[in-house]
């Protein structure tokens, strides 16, 4: 029992992906706080136990 269904064709460039983008936008943000944040730790870590 085969369905019948057409997909349309696809055509390169012309998908919506500005929730895709902003997704991703907020993961670099996150992962850039995120090192900065551990970074920071390690130094405060670094100068209080010296």
């Amino acid at each position: 029992m085969k369905e019948d269904t057409q997909m349309a064709d696809h055509k390169h460039g012309e998908m919506d992906i500005q929730v895709q983008e902003k997704t991703f936008d907020g993961f670099v943000k996150a992962t850039t706080y995120s090192v900065i944040g551990i970074i920071c730790l390690l130094v405060f870590i670094a100068i209080v136990n010296g």
